[in-house]
């Protein structure tokens, strides 16, 4: 089997969060659109801002800077919203800035480095040099995995309860 990285056309979508390029496959994406209001739910995990209305559809918000261990940024006019579909499911990712489509022929596409294997790179399928800038390929998969968030949010719960 294949990761992300190397299946499908080579047709990215390309977005920053806290001053890094990262890479999406095109086929995972079904639309961007600027950020409105996100509205909080409870007991969600720390790395979800809430959920919004986008066509017609209640789309769970995944910020992507808390998601990576960064510190949480204002919202502003070149912040958007990536809506992928992943297993059936619309997810919203939340990035500092989107709006480049490009090619990533699959041969170019390195795995990621021993030094990015560890926590900090779980979610990079790989890297690309493309144009004299380095961009971190994806994977979707790991990113919406929520079942370790959710673990230790179920354990923090138990534990307040005591």
């Amino acid at each position: 089997m294949t990761s992300g990285a190397t299946q499908g056309s080579g047709t990215y979508i390309l977005f920053t969060v806290a001053g890094t390029t990262y890479a999406l496959p095109s086929a995972e994406v079904r639309h961007m659109e600027m950020l409105e209001t996100v509205t909080r739910v409870p007991n969600a995990p720390a790395f979800v801002d809430g959920v919004v209305f986008s066509r017609g559809q209640v789309v769970p918000v995944v910020n992507l800077r808390a998601r990576f261990g960064f510190d949480r940024a204002a919202v502003d006019l070149r912040t958007r919203l990536i809506v992928v579909q992943s297993g059936g499911r619309l997810i919203g990712l939340v990035a500092d800035a989107a709006r480049e489509f490009v090619n990533i022929p699959p041969d170019t596409i390195q795995p990621p480095s021993d030094a990015l294997t560890g926590m900090s790179g779980r979610y990079v399928d790989g890297v690309a040099s493309i144009g004299g800038r380095l961009i971190l390929v994806l994977s979707l998969d790991r990113i919406l995995n929520f079942s370790e968030a959710l673990t230790v949010g179920a354990a923090e719960s138990s534990q307040e309860s005591t």
